[in-house]
């Protein structure tokens, strides 16, 4: 159980520090391109009037064995925890864990072609996977970010784990952090 805590906690200040990250790399586009971000970029202006971010909506922990992460939260820390939901189209199984002002998803791979299997070959203990950031417009987003050159892994939104629209924007492009934006 003190692996799962240590990585738990590793997990949560990674996910509170690139969460930080993430929000200022926009709010900096108008004005400099962190070295973080691709050569190729040119620079990029802050959203206009067609979309806003939002809050944080949830940080994604790529977990190696499910039950015992669900089982940490719930009984260890005492939060709310929910069932696990398999997601096929995803190649997941997500649990969500309640912390009033954001949530952390668990998630565990649906068989080993699932995105998340990869990531837990690369990364044995688990760890943080993205963050999820709500907008309000998500298809003018997708559009404007686009033509600024922030690459996306799908050309279009999907429904995501919370039944709504949601895409994924390439970590080179958003200072090495793997941002998910959903509509609010």
């Amino acid at each position: 159980m003190a692996s799962v805590l240590q990585v738990a906690a590793a997990a949560v200040a990674a996910a509170l520090a690139a969460a930080g990250k993430a929000i200022g790399i926009f709010s900096r586009l108008q004005t400099t391109v962190p070295r973080t971000f691709s050569p190729s970029q040119s620079l990029h202006q802050v959203a206009g009037p067609v979309w806003n971010l939002g809050r944080l909506n949830h940080v994604a922990i790529a977990v190696p064995d499910l039950e015992k992460a669900m089982a940490f939260y719930k009984n260890v820390l005492g939060a709310q925890v929910s069932e696990a939901v398999p997601l096929p189209e995803h190649g997941v199984s997500v649990v969500f864990v309640n912390l009033g002002n954001t949530k952390l998803e668990l998630l565990h791979p649906l068989g080993k072609d699932s995105p998340i299997a990869g990531f837990l070959q690369r990364n044995k203990a688990g760890g943080m996977h993205h963050v999820c950031i709500e907008v309000d417009n998500i298809n003018a987003a997708i559009m404007d970010l686009k033509e600024k050159k922030i690459r996306t892994l799908s050309e279009e939104a999907k429904i995501g784990a919370h039944r709504k629209p949601v895409i994924f924007l390439h970590p080179k492009d958003c200072g090495g952090v793997l941002v998910e934006l959903e509509q609010a």
